[in-house]
């Protein structure tokens, strides 16, 4: 076949996020009853029924089903969670076109955690006569590939999957039930365990004259973690290869290995010159650090190696998982414009504030003071609360909107605002809890007291006063009390109407600040009740929505 035949494949894009939902197969019918597998070597291990499945609920069998849906799908799946609950929470308060975008990457993220991201999918790709498949059979041992003049229907797919739980993803890469065996079983212990979560795929000839084994080629390339080229020493330099494939995956050195088989037919002094071209044309393709592996598939040479080079993909992280992961941060970073950094202040929602300015807005301080004035004898007039003044309210109810708003988004702003109490609801609310408050201005008993007994003794003073008065003029009172006891009783009316006063100004100051308190105290409850509460709650989701964000992120939530 001429080179000048071969169109130059359009490569695709990395493997897409969205893909169908999987059907999974019977696996019981995994492997057809012409194609049942053998193992290679003298070593019979265990047979084919044994390799492709042990019955429902075998020993081993959740084993290697846990081994393989492992710590990426579980940790995805969390991250996904995360996100679609913070979708939940945000509501109305998140930008429409915002909360379409992350829930349809949500949706076609977990499309692909159905079908799992732990498998690590291998692709051995080559032309004719390279010995592909019989490499693929090397590697598993097995004899399941067709090979050579038993290759009739060259455009299928051959996979084999090292565990269990492989079906979902074989269904949607395309693989026929009966070219898809499982390589691992309870009866290998831990031989195989280095390549548990291992897809291997026996891809058609990329050069067959047919178009449709091409076309497969094509389109499984894309969707795999690690590419393995299998070259022969009579077709390594093919142009088909290099200008069709190899020159338009540039940069993708890491995700794929050269395999030269067939060493076995090359002369030990010159394998390391044939490998050494290799290199230089891989070089001349933009690929300068794919690693290159001689191998024979016939004599074994090299397989163990080529099996440590697979392990160690295995133990990366797969392609679909670093495509999951990097849809789900995207569409966290998406989600994340939509909360701000962090909430307000503890001290921005403090009640001090709003308190005094509804209080004011009562008329509070000034019925105190009139409670005062009347307790202390300056006033007749009965004090009362008033009506709480609207404007005043308003202002109050804004103040505290402005503060407790404070970084956070115009919607989860808005909605705060609806949330709180309005001003004619927050105005009720307050006249109502005032009626509750006590306002009391009675005199002291005390001060009453005592301003009696000044009064009395300042009128036995005054009297004994007089009496001593008359005896000095001449007259003849009868009875003239001592001096020293008028003075004593003068002098103590003074003391005693001093001790009254003093009464009268602490129960003044002291049931002006009752009823301030329990005025303050019911605004509070109000303002606990109708701004408070209702701000808490607002920013508690928010806390939540924005930790959820950080948790789908991959990142910490700033506290």
């Amino acid at each position: 076949m001429s080179t000048d035949d071969v169109t130059p494949p359009s490569v695709p894009a990395p493997v897409p996020a969205v893909l169908p939902a999987a059907v999974r197969t019977d696996p019981a019918a995994r492997v057809a009853a012409d194609a049942e597998p053998e193992m290679v070597g003298d070593d019979p291990g265990p047979d084919a029924a044994e390799v492709t499945a042990a019955a429902p609920g075998a020993r081993g069998r959740h084993h290697l089903d846990a081994a393989v849906r492992g710590a990426d799908t579980a940790a995805l799946t969390a991250r996904v969670d995360a996100l679609e609950g913070a979708l939940t929470i945000s509501g109305e308060r998140a930008d429409p076109d915002v909360v379409a975008s992350v829930g349809a990457a949500v949706d076609r993220v977990r499309d692909r955690l159905v079908i799992g991201v732990d498998h690590t999918v291998v692709a051995l790709v080559g032309g004719t006569g390279s010995g592909k498949s019989s490499l693929f059979n090397a590697v598993s041992g097995l004899r399941f590939a067709d090979v050579g003049v038993r290759r009739p229907t060259t455009s299928r797919v051959t996979a084999c999957v090292w565990g269990a739980d492989g079906d979902a993803l074989l269904d949607w890469l395309g693989v026929d039930v009966e070219n898809r065996i499982e390589r691992e079983s309870v009866l290998d212990a831990d031989h195989e365990a280095a390549l548990r979560g291992l897809v291997l795929l026996d891809l058609p000839d990329h050069d067959s004259i047919a178009p449709e084994h091409r076309e497969v080629v094509d389109r499984v390339l894309p969707q795999v973690d690690l590419l393995v080229w299998v070259v022969d020493p009579q077709k390594y330099a093919d142009d088909a290869l290099h200008s069709g494939y190899l020159r338009h995956l540039a940069g993708r050195d890491a995700s794929m290995l050269l395999v030269m088989n067939q060493v076995d037919t090359v002369a030990p002094e010159v394998r390391g010159e044939l490998l050494a071209d290799v290199h230089r044309l891989l070089a001349e393709d933009g690929l300068p650090d794919v690693r290159v592996h001689g191998v024979s598939a016939t004599t074994g040479d090299g397989v163990a190696d080529l099996r440590d080079a697979l392990a160690d993909a295995v133990a990366r992280r797969s392609v679909a998982a670093a495509h999951a992961d990097a849809e789900v941060a995207q569409a966290a970073r998406l989600a994340a414009t939509q909360v701000g950094t962090r909430e307000p202040a503890p001290s921005q929602l403090a009640l001090g504030t709003v308190v005094d300015k509804l209080a004011s807005a009562a008329g509070l301080p000034a019925v105190a003071a009139a409670v005062a004035a009347v307790v202390r004898g300056g006033s007749s007039r009965p004090p009362r609360l008033g009506d709480v003044h609207g404007d005043g309210v308003g202002l109050a109810r804004s103040a505290w909107l402005t503060s407790v708003t404070q970084g956070l988004p115009s919607r989860w702003a808005d909605d705060l605002r609806h949330r709180v109490a309005t001003t004619p609801e927050l105005r009720l609310a307050v006249t109502d809890a005032l009626t509750h408050v006590t306002v009391t201005a009675r005199a002291s008993p005390v001060a009453r007291v005592l301003s009696v007994l000044a009064v009395v003794l300042g009128v036995l003073g005054l009297v004994g006063a007089g009496l001593v008065v008359a005896d000095a003029l001449g007259a003849d009172p009868g009875w003239v009390p001592p001096g020293v006891v008028v003075a004593a009783l003068l002098g103590a009316a003074l003391v005693v109407g001093l001790l009254a006063s003093a009464a009268r100004r602490r129960s003044a100051a002291q049931r002006a600040e009752r009823v301030l308190a329990e005025g303050r105290s019911a605004i509070e409850s109000v303002a606990r009740a109708r701004l408070l509460a209702p701000t808490q709650d607002v920013l508690a989701e928010h806390r939540r929505v924005r930790e959820l964000v950080a948790q789908a992120a991959g990142a910490p939530a700033t506290r």
